[in-house]
């Protein structure tokens, strides 16, 4: 899949973004030219030699707070992302093999997981808890997990009836080594849509919630607490918003258009544009080189 994913132009530009941010996350802290948290007189610069994206109200080196404050960034989307992952799809898979008892257990919590407001109800886990990004996107990752439950459930449920699957449980086979050996592989690509997805969408949480001042506080940096702290300054630096909301839109519109190049290359379709390309190489392979043009 993953072949198929970089052979489209769309698959490529996604992952190359997608590649940078997550350099910048790994090396980001470690290549800052300033001390993100230093502050200075030399407050609301404009870009220069020294600071190259200028420097914040309390004069901290923006280029640096950025850099510092994208591990943060992408471990929180990250950690949604893998805890709706992990909460929403086993009990998907096995709510069309384990009896119409745990199907109806299983729906009854999604729908309310779906009708709990994620946001509000991760403020009053941080209000309980207290202040702490972990425990705010672990919450908010169960909260998100209803979309892997429906996902797994439905591509389960295209081939749990399939006669291959019959044939192995009638034959003896455990639940376990049906989901392992059969399920699994046809689950994997629309999974694969839905982490890219849900990885955008914890970019879009994580931000909203550093924005608020929850889950890091400041003078910590976040994206989302960079594009907070720059809209009080406005008539000083009106462009200062400009970097942290287009690094925040880059990458979920990266991770959406990651989304729909597995989606594309997954399942029908993914098998229909294989078609394409062989018979397209068979053209171009009858055709044969071009003859040499001109007389001699």
């Amino acid at each position: 899949m993953v072949r198929r994913v970089l052979a489209l132009p769309s698959g490529r530009i996604a992952v190359a973004v997608l590649t940078v941010i997550a350099l910048l996350a790994v090396l980001g802290p470690l290549i800052a030219p300033q001390n993100p948290l230093a502050t200075s007189d030399d407050t609301l610069a404009t870009a220069s030699g020294a600071h190259w994206l200028g420097t914040d109200y309390l004069g901290r080196d923006v280029f640096s707070r950025l850099l510092d404050g994208s591990r943060v960034s992408v471990l929180g989307s990250l950690e949604v992302a893998l805890t709706a992952l992990v909460v929403g799809v086993l009990p998907g898979i096995l709510s069309v093999q384990l009896g119409r008892a745990f199907e109806w257990i299983t729906l009854r919590l999604t729908d309310t997981l779906v009708a709990l407001p994620f946001l509000l109800f991760a403020v009053a886990v941080v209000a309980l808890l207290g202040n702490g990004i972990t425990q705010a996107m672990l919450v908010t990752g169960v909260l998100v997990s209803p979309l892997f439950y429906r996902v797994s459930r439905a591509a389960t449920l295209t081939v749990a009836r399939s006669q291959y699957v019959e044939a192995a449980l009638i034959s003896g086979a455990s639940v376990g080594w049906v989901v392992r050996r059969h399920l699994w592989v046809k689950v994997l690509p629309p999974i694969a849509v839905a982490l890219a997805q849900t990885v955008g969408v914890g970019f879009v949480i994580v931000s909203s919630l550093t924005f608020l001042g929850i889950g890091v506080q400041p003078p910590a940096p976040t994206w989302g607490g960079l594009l907070a702290s720059d809209l009080g300054y406005l008539g000083q630096q009106p462009w200062a918003p400009f970097t942290p909301a287009l690094l925040i839109v880059v990458t979920v519109w990266a991770c959406n258009v990651l989304a729909d190049a597995v989606r594309d290359v997954s399942g029908e379709a993914g098998r229909a544009l294989l078609n394409n390309r062989r018979a397209r190489r068979n053209r171009l392979d009858q055709a044969g080189p071009a003859p040499a043009g001109g007389a001699s």
